[in-house]
């Protein structure tokens, strides 16, 4: 018969009351990776603790794929740290180096020029429009740490979609037709 067969059958004898513990057991992981990410959230300072590199603009530091990890502290920014950023008009963030500084005497302010490791020229060009520095509030982190390559598996599920789509759906098969 096989193993879709098999699917198919098991998917018939599904019970009311099996059907729902799985709908919970779901719910539960759903909302623990929502409860670990909002925790990371607060321990970091960051409103995303870990972000993926999407291009080449980094390297050799940083590849495209790989996963960093971010923590915002009250520390001023220093020249060299690697930081990211949002600018606005874009839902992209960026990932860079501060190449400049520029604190304010009287207001302690701190104005941030950027640019990747790979790149000819700073990122003034990727600013908003008319905007020549970065100020405290674009940046949601420094860098303190990164995994190589293990951001692949969002880049391929962000370009290729029908894979997220077969992975969902091989999940939640998984899970409808589990026996536990």
């Amino acid at each position: 018969m096989g193993w879709i067969g098999e699917t198919i059958d098991s998917i018939k004898s599904i019970q009311i009351r099996q059907l729902l513990t799985q709908a919970i057991s779901l719910g539960m992981i759903v909302t623990s990776a929502l409860i670990i990410w909002k925790a990371l959230m607060c321990v970091t300072g960051s409103e995303s603790p870990v972000v993926v590199v999407l291009s080449g603009s980094m390297e050799p530091g940083f590849k495209r794929g790989d996963i960093l990890f971010l923590h915002m502290s009250k520390d001023p920014i220093r020249a060299g740290e690697i930081v990211v950023f949002n600018v606005d008009g874009r839902d992209i963030p960026i990932v860079h180096r501060v190449i400049k500084v520029h604190e304010r005497e009287n207001t302690g302010d701190v104005d941030v020029l950027t640019k990747g490791d790979n790149n000819y020229g700073d990122d003034r060009l990727l600013y908003a429009e008319g905007q020549q520095w970065l100020h405290r509030h674009h940046i949601m982190g420094r860098a303190v740490g990164f995994l190589p390559y293990v951001g692949w598996v969002t880049i391929i599920m962000t370009e290729k979609p029908i894979i997220k789509y077969i992975l969902i759906g091989a999940l939640g098969l998984l899970v409808i037709t589990s026996k536990d």
